[in-house]
């Protein structure tokens, strides 16, 4: 007797993190079907090989489609699979993250959109706790020595929004005219010419990234 074949589940989640309080946060959405109907996990869904073109696409068209966001960062993370995953059966998802300044979530209004601080994200459906816990260890490994934590801001910041950014993705303090100086060597950042911060009483010169992309430096910030 031949052996039915089992297809395996392929979908893509994201792990999508904004900026806060000072405090980095998860974006999750209430799911509307089963299983684990009306739970708070990843944003995610199934690839869709007659109009997707890697997972990468599948990951943005998801976000776009689910939660009706765009982002400037996108990267793999990494393939999370196995057999007990997903009552469904037998399920391979490719993770990613993505950051996301807080103003353009909260622009949505989507009441099924919810921001949590990192520490407070637990108990998620799936193995989603475990990819959070990847996504946010990648993170702080890469906001180390690139640009990385730039794109949790707006594309205009001041210096010390950017190193506030800096220290929630690190985890840590940063003195700042240590910060200030490392950025300067760096050439990481140039001034937006006749920007000014007005969210304090003295306003402050905006910049903005040198460079669109993330970048990759040869020392730690």
């Amino acid at each position: 007797m031949a052996t039915e074949l089992i297809r395996p589940i392929l979908t893509v989640d994201v792990v999508l993190l904004t900026l806060h309080d000072d405090r980095i946060h998860v974006v999750l959405q209430a799911r509307e079907k089963a299983p684990h109907a009306g739970a708070l996990a990843l944003v995610g869904g199934y690839v869709h090989p007659e109009e997707d073109q890697s997972t990468a696409a599948a990951a943005a068209r998801v976000l776009r489609d689910k939660a009706g966001l765009a982002v400037r960062v996108l990267e793999q993370l990494m393939t999370f699979s196995g057999g007990d995953r997903d009552p469904r059966g037998w399920s391979a998802s490719v993770a990613y993250y993505a950051l996301l300044p807080h103003e353009e979530i909260a622009e949505r209004g989507d009441a099924s959109l919810r921001m949590l601080p990192f520490a407070q994200v637990k108990g998620l459906p799936f193995d989603h706790d475990a990819i959070v816990a990847g996504a946010m260890q990648r993170c702080r490994r890469r906001a180390a020595y690139s640009s990385l934590p730039a794109f949790l801001l707006s594309p205009a910041f001041t210096l010390p929004e950017l190193r506030r950014a800096y220290e929630a993705a690190l985890g840590r303090s940063l003195n700042d005219s240590a910060f200030r100086r490392k950025i300067d060597e760096l050439r990481m950042v140039e001034p937006v010419s006749g920007s000014v911060s007005k969210a304090t009483a003295r306003p402050a010169q905006l910049f903005r990234l040198s460079k669109s992309g993330v970048v990759e430096f040869d020392r730690t910030v």
